[in-house]
């Protein structure tokens, strides 16, 4: 069977869901990126999504895995810009510097000063999203909607990063009034901490919430397993 086919089908139909929900919002469906999560889908998968040429940003959330995959040839040669969307450890700066267009997942001032180093010796300057807790988890990384504007003022000393925006990681449930309450409130933040007209970005929503993440102001859903289903059961 053709890999290609499905994968197809899944691309049109996350497209159709996001392009719907700009509808029920009053959004123009041209402010919404969508960013296909490549992190845990098979080589083979991720090409032939990229060879609809309809795919321009992806997430990948281990340095190492993320660099062997798109310093290969194959992957080098198509033009997607490259977020790192899980917790980034200091020591791993330099990697990340070096591949990564956007570090979408900063929550500590001294990572973005070890990644600013880097940036600099590479003459690169790197789009940086400050990460929201917007779970209990402890094994959860980033920072209280209290604790963000602090960072991003922080951030905007660092010549090499360029602070333009939010990503957050919503809790697992299905509870809509909970999920649109919280993208509200972080949508809210946003607007307050990046005023309209700069260049700015709001990551909220993944596979099984991105529709109401989007209806709540979401610029750059990230998501996963519903574009490589049936391939991968879960992401």
């Amino acid at each position: 069977m053709n890999i290609a086919a499905p994968l197809q089908q899944n691309l049109q139909a996350v497209q159709a869901a996001i392009r719907q929900a700009c509808n029920r919002s009053a959004r123009s469906h041209k402010d919404v990126t969508l960013m296909a999560v490549t992190k845990y889908a098979a080589d083979a998968d991720v090409l032939a999504l990229l060879d609809t040429g309809k795919i321009s940003h992806i997430g990948e959330s281990r340095v190492q895995q993320a660099q062997a995959r798109w310093t290969r040839p194959e992957f080098a040669k198509y033009p997607v810009i490259k977020h790192f969307i899980g917790h980034l450890q200091k020591n791993k700066a330099a990697q990340a510097a070096a591949l990564f267009d956007f570090i979408d997942s900063i929550d500590n001032l001294q990572t973005a000063q070890a990644l600013n180093l880097h940036a600099a010796k590479l003459g690169k300057t790197l789009r940086v999203l400050v990460q929201i807790k917007l779970t209990d988890r402890e094994s959860q990384s980033g920072v209280s909607l209290a604790q963000a504007p602090v960072l991003v003022a922080q951030l905007k000393a660092l010549k090499q990063l360029h602070v333009c925006g939010y990503m957050g990681i919503a809790p697992q449930t299905d509870d809509t009034a909970r999920l649109r309450a919280l993208f509200k409130e972080v949508k809210a933040a946003f607007d307050r901490d990046f005023p309209a007209g700069r260049e700015r970005y709001l990551s909220l929503g993944m596979s099984n919430d991105f529709e109401v993440a989007v209806e709540e102001g979401s610029t750059l859903p990230r998501v996963g397993s519903r574009l490589f289903a049936p391939h991968l059961e879960e992401l």
